[in-house]
């Protein structure tokens, strides 16, 4: 049985929401980092969470928190490598904290396209472009991922384009990967989810 573990990435500046901590950002009556954990928790054995701050807000939700081994918030590719090191499963999830319609078929899509084409990673796409933050991939690649952000690289595209990877098309689901900036945005967002909630009534 293969065994994936997930991490939610909620280490960043957050500098276009006024510096706030975005997966703690209420949504809809909770914080935006718990629709997140929601929508994957049925999908992965164990769920990690990246912060670099408000570690003890965090620690609530009752998984394990683990803040960037290299200082100096150095983006999404640290809080990748530490949790790659925190995991022994055969792939890891990564998620953003601020992506509260993740799909509910995210582990089983990728991981049978990932599978039938050999693979080291895939990464999802909404049908018109790549969303590099939501992946899943094979810890071994954190060496690689490691020496990329040590030569001075930071982006995510960049590096996985060095290895095997396969992109999964979620198009069928184009609200899956809509995710929160700005507070216009999480205006936004609010008026889709509250939407969704009365379709479904």
């Amino acid at each position: 049985m293969t065994i994936i573990d997930a991490v939610i990435l909620a280490g960043g500046m957050a500098r276009r929401m006024g510096g706030n901590d975005k997966g703690l950002v209420e949504l809809d009556g909770q914080f935006m980092i718990k629709h997140t954990i929601d929508r994957i928790k049925p999908q992965v054995k164990t769920i990690l969470i990246n912060a670099n701050r408000n570690q003890k807000i965090y620690s609530e939700f009752g998984f394990n928190v683990v803040s960037d081994q290299h200082s100096g918030y150095l983006g999404p590719l640290a809080g990748m490598i530490t949790a790659l090191s925190h995991t022994q499963a055969d792939y890891l999830l990564v998620v953003p904290c601020d992506c509260p319609l993740l799909p509910n078929d995210l582990v089983s899509k990728m991981l049978a396209q990932l599978t039938a084409e050999g693979a080291e990673l895939a990464v999802a796409s909404d049908g018109q472009r790549e969303q590099p933050v939501v992946m899943l991939l094979t810890p071994s690649l954190r060496a690689s991922m490691k020496a990329f952000l040590e030569a001075g690289e930071r982006k995510i595209d960049y590096w996985y384009a060095k290895h095997n990877y396969v992109v999964t098309d979620f198009s069928d689901q184009p609200n899956a990967f809509i995710n929160v900036n700005t507070p216009e945005q999480k205006q936004q967002l609010n008026q889709v989810i509250m939407t969704k909630k009365h379709e479904s009534r």
